[in-house]
């Protein structure tokens, strides 16, 4: 991945606000909150906070850092604060003189509380928290990747409920991340396929295996199975297709096994109904393994319907214990189309038809990592108190404009109330760390990490 200097990564605004708090400003404080969503979402999973910390936060900055910063802010046109950046390494080390609370990754909190405070330690360095605004905001993709996540998983959840007998052991791998070529960069795949992975436990992006292999404590986090691509049937030939899905079978249909194979390249109502329904049907019987039967064009809603009914006669079906018919030898995933308004629709009309969620999973790629942004659950991180002259000062925002962006002010805290709900509160005084029944854990501190968790410990928080 391209490494730039950590000093330089931020926003070029931020080199002169050293220069701008008030007189005799010793503390800075500040938080993140999801301040709403442009969805129907009601909370949000709070993930990704520690890979930003243990990637960004926990090296020592240096005075090769600092000199670099200055050359390039300075020729950039901006004031930049070499005074300030040269005591942090010789007083701290180049350790950071801040304090970072959050929730636990994996929480799910209401929208419009806090989730994060940032906070300066060094009456020399308030200045400081504001300068690493750019770096901590970006937990909002994961976030809200993982959030997304989250709310089509609680969808499936419920068809699997109503359609299916084990729902607990069918929806980790319902729905599928095939993201990685749809993003703007190997981090974005690395970081959106990692959030994802806290909800399911499907995906073909490595490169979130990677993310919580180093950052997460977790040797393997997801799972994927052999499937076919258009080049790899269609090299064979339209004349061939037949031979092109026994090739699949041959090197990958093994009793207890899932192999999937797409099946659209040319027509896939002859596909299903002739080839796997008719000519193949027997192999793929005798094989034990579960075909996964791939469409990728046409409209969604419509092009499942169909091929599940005639996979249906073809393959025959059960009937499970809620009623619902279950394909027997064979399944089907929909990659095409894939969003969150697409998958209620096939499993509404799956259901409609008399067909359990079982027969179906979903893969799902640039709906799930790239067609979001900040605003989608509007994230904002901002100032809400400082200390100048000794004394402890609100800060906040209230725009005649847009309610929607005011800012809370006053040192923050997240709390559980007497009901079990969650709930944003002050704190009392500028020493204070913490209110009672806090939500909130101290991650990071003057340099050090505090908090690592697992995988498995976010998941649990999750589910």
């Amino acid at each position: 991945m391209f490494e730039i200097n950590r000093i330089i990564d931020t926003d070029s605004y931020k080199a002169s606000h050293f220069l701008q708090y008030p007189p005799k400003t010793t503390r800075a404080f500040f938080y993140l909150e999801s301040r709403g969503s442009e969805r129907d979402y009601t909370k949000t999973v709070f993930f990704g906070l520690q890979y930003i910390l243990k990637r960004f936060f926990v090296e020592k900055f240096t005075q090769d850092m600092v000199e670099e910063a200055r050359e390039v802010i300075r020729a950039h046109g901006l004031p930049f604060n070499y005074e300030g950046w040269t005591s942090l390494i010789k007083k701290h080390g180049g350790k950071l003189p801040l304090r970072v609370r959050a929730v636990a990754e994996g929480a799910v909190v209401p929208l419009k509380n806090v989730l994060m405070t940032v906070e300066t330690t060094d009456d020399e360095f308030a200045w400081l928290g504001s300068w690493f605004e750019t770096q901590m905001m970006r937990v909002w993709y994961s976030c809200t990747v993982a959030t997304q996540s989250y709310y089509i998983k609680r969808n499936v959840y419920r068809f699997l409920q109503e359609t299916a007998d084990d729902a607990d052991a069918e929806i980790g791998f319902k729905v599928h991340d095939f993201g990685s070529r749809g993003v703007s960069s190997q981090e974005t795949a690395a970081i959106g396929g990692a959030a994802h992975l806290v909800n399911f436990m499907g995906t073909d992006t490595m490169s979130a295996l990677l993310i919580h292999r180093e950052f997460y404590n977790c040797e393997m986090a997801g799972f994927s199975i052999p499937a076919a691509e258009h080049s790899t049937i269609t090299s064979w030939g339209r004349e061939n297709e037949v031979e092109a899905y026994r090739n699949m079978l041959k090197n990958f249909a093994k009793p207890g096994a899932t192999v999937a194979v797409v099946s659209d390249s040319w027509n896939i109502y002859e596909a299903v109904e002739q080839i796997w329904g008719e000519q193949l049907r027997q192999e793929v019987i005798d094989s034990g393994a579960t075909v996964v039967i791939r469409p990728d064009s046409g409209e969604p809603v419509e092009v499942v319907s169909r091929v599940a009914h005639i996979l249906g006669e073809k393959f025959g079906t059960t009937v499970n214990s809620k009623g619902f018919k279950v394909l027997k030898n064979v399944r089907i995933i929909q990659g095409d189309g894939v969003n969150e308004q697409s998958i209620h629709a096939i499993l509404e009309r799956l259901k409609t038809e008399g067909f359990s969620a079982s027969n179906i999973a979903f893969g799902i790629g640039g709906a799930l990592l790239q067609k979001i942004d900040r605003d989608t659950l509007r994230f904002a991180y901002k100032c809400s108190a400082i200390v100048a002259d000794g004394n402890l000062i609100e800060v906040y925002k209230q725009p005649i404009t847009d309610s929607g962006k005011n800012s809370k002010k006053g040192r923050l805290d997240l709390i559980k109330d007497e009901n079990g709900e969650f709930k944003t509160v002050k704190l009392e005084t500028a020493e204070q760390i913490a209110a009672e029944n806090s939500q909130m854990r101290t991650v990071f501190e003057n340099g050090e990490l505090l908090v690592d968790d697992s995988l498995d410990e976010i998941r649990s928080r999750t589910k």
